[in-house]
């Protein structure tokens, strides 16, 4: 059929037809900005929206509408595939311990990454609940209870003292003996139920983050280059990475200004 003839079809004219979207004509009002957006996407290709949008807003001092970002992002054709999230079933079996503070909760976990030769990277990562802090930073081929404990140590000198709690999954290094008498009378330990890391979500979120925004990009060739580029990427996540339940503050920036108090909650130190 000719265009003619199908404009004349469905009632449309063939100016309207032939004339192009504003997006494709050198006179889109928002090519600087769709510029910005490819440049941000290229520089962190595991970013959504959200985050070019706070970087845009916060760092750069664009005041540009969030939705207009969306609309953009879509349209430029930068979103983040992610694999669908399995849904949970059940809930778990210790009371909830809320970290409506600083330094009320601290949560811990590790992770696994292997250099280019094969050589296994243990990575220790500690974040506080409230403030999204990382806090410990502890990469090598291998962390003992000991090592940690050491570690643990010294975080809480440099902080000012211990949390109220520390919450931990039932690995062998957060079970041993020198864990165990290293919290005794200090700091209360809360176990989540094997099998369930849901439950301790915030450090969980924070070790998904490292490993698609640090840990898949790279490829080490030595655990003392592992070590840098993760301390530095923890770092960056405190003064840098704009949270949007802190109200697109970084952590340091949230820490350095908050003013919450901790009501007390039911745990008790064994």
């Amino acid at each position: 059929m000719s265009e003619r003839m199908a404009c004349k079809v469905v009632g449309l004219s063939r100016s309207a037809y032939r004339r192009l979207p504003q997006a494709q004509t050198p006179a889109d009002p928002d090519a600087d900005l769709r510029a910005d957006l490819r440049a941000y996407a290229g520089k962190n290709p595991r970013h959504g929206f959200r985050r070019a949008w706070a970087y845009l807003r916060f760092d750069v001092g664009l005041a540009v509408n969030k939705k207009k970002v969306h609309r953009l992002w879509k349209e430029e054709g930068l979103q983040v595939q992610r694999a669908p999230r399995r849904k949970r079933a059940g809930q778990s079996s210790v009371p909830v311990i809320e970290a409506d503070a600083p330094n009320v909760v601290w949560a811990l976990d590790f992770q696994f990454d292997s250099t280019v030769d094969g050589r296994k990277i243990k990575i220790a990562s500690m974040v506080d609940e409230h403030t999204r802090v990382s806090l410990l930073d502890i990469v090598d081929t291998s962390i003992p209870a000991e090592r940690l404990v050491e570690e643990l140590e010294k975080v809480f000198i440099a902080v000012g003292g211990p949390p109220r709690v520390l919450r931990m999954d039932n690995g062998p290094e957060f079970i041993s003996h020198a864990l165990q008498q290293f919290c005794d009378g200090k700091v209360g330990i809360s176990y989540i139920p094997p099998g369930t890391p849901w439950n301790n979500g915030f450090v969980e979120s924070f070790n998904s983050r490292l490993r698609d925004e640090c840990l898949n990009r790279n490829c080490w060739t030595s655990v003392l280059e592992a070590r840098v580029v993760i301390g530095d990427f923890k770092d960056d996540h405190n003064r840098r990475h704009r949270h949007s339940a802190l109200g697109y503050q970084t952590p340091a920036e949230y820490a350095a200004g908050c003013t919450c108090t901790h009501h007390p909650v039911v745990c008790e130190i064994a």
